[in-house]
């Protein structure tokens, strides 16, 4: 994975697992956005409340919650990064059987799941899943 401002670059096993994990990608993405429009709440009570609080150091709560945050922005900007890329080779794939097991793949399906439903073993939904991967990459 590449540093803020750089390209991307991937190969079939990344592509491969960006596929897999998108579907969590996107969940993660919602609940990091709502986490972030709620402010940081922290409550002391006790003899901790009367105390004197450092300010911007370690032991700052509001200056932890503000590092994690941050941390959490990099995180959401990696899996959008993700998902675009994900998102701008589906138009490569050709053929009903890929476009399916593909678009039950985004939306969290298992491949045991995509196999059932379709009525092909889970060696069929492997290689057609390898073959997505391969369109995607060309």
């Amino acid at each position: 994975m590449g540093k803020q401002g750089q390209v991307l670059t991937f190969t079939q096993d990344k592509l491969d697992a960006m596929i897999t994990d998108y579907h969590w990608m996107v969940n993660a993405i919602k609940e990091m956005r709502a986490e972030m429009v709620v402010g940081a709440k922290t409550a002391q009570y006790g003899i901790e409340a009367t105390l004197p609080k450092a300010v911007g150091g370690v032991g700052d709560p509001i200056m932890q919650e503000a590092i994690r945050r941050s941390k959490n922005i990099k995180r959401v900007t990696e899996y959008e990064k993700k998902l675009l890329e994900v998102q701008n080779r589906v138009d490569r794939v050709a053929g009903d059987r890929e476009m399916q097991v593909l678009n039950w793949m985004l939306d969290g399906k298992s491949q045991r799941w995509i196999g059932q439903h379709m009525a092909l073993s889970a060696t069929s939904i492997k290689r057609i899943k390898d073959n997505i991967v391969k369109q995607m990459m060309a």
